[in-house]
Parts: C-alpha cells; sequence; structure tokens
C-alpha cells in the first residue's frame, strides 16, 4: 500500500520494548532514537561536560554538536540524537569523554 497522509492517520506504533537508563527500565518504541525514548520518559541531560561537569542532552538534533552523547552497551560516545533503540540496550549518563576522563 502506497504511503500517503489518509493511510497514516490509521498507523499504528509497534509493540514497545524496553531499553535501560542507568538501570532504569524505559519503553521504547520502533525506530525511535535513544534521544527520542530519553525525552518521552522525561530525561533532558545525559551527559556531563569534561569541565565543571554541567549536564547536557539534545542541542542540534541532527548530529551535529555532541551535546547528546550516551554510552550504549559499554560504547561510549554514541549520539543519542542519530542511534535507534533497540530491544535491551543498556544506555549509560556519559560522563567527560567517556572514557573515564572527567
Amino acid at each position: 500500500m502506497k504511503r500517503n497522509p489518509l493511510t497514516l492517520v490509521a498507523a499504528r506504533p509497534e509493540l514497545s520494548f524496553q531499553v535501560t537508563f542507568d538501570g532504569t527500565p524505559l519503553d521504547a518504541l520502533s525506530g525511535q532514537t535513544i534521544a527520542a525514548v530519553l525525552w518521552s520518559a522525561g530525561i533532558t541531560a545525559w551527559r556531563t561536560t569534561r569541565v565543571d561537569a554541567r549536564p547536557r542532552g539534545v542541542f542540534c538534533g541532527i548530529g551535529v554538536c555532541f551535546d547528546c552523547l550516551v554510552t550504549v552497551n559499554g560504547v561510549p560516545n554514541q549520539s543519542a540524537c542519530l542511534v535507534p533503540a533497540r530491544p535491551g540496550d543498556a544506555i549509560t549518563t556519559q560522563r567527560g569523554d567517556g572514557h573515564g576522563s572527567v
């Protein structure tokens, strides 16, 4: 079926799945970025800066600014605005450069 506004009106989301953020389970939908999952849960900051540990979240939303970096499944420096959420992802706050340096 061809996608157009009339067919999208009847669209329904797929079943949700869970990811965790700093150990807390969160519901996610297929196609959502990690940033969208976090925003949906009311979480607006998930990284701290190297200098002064200031909170950061989404700024540009297109992967240019690096404010939304998170650690996903142990891999640091993932852009939350670009990375799609996957069932079972373990997402954690990124502190500093993500490699133990603050």
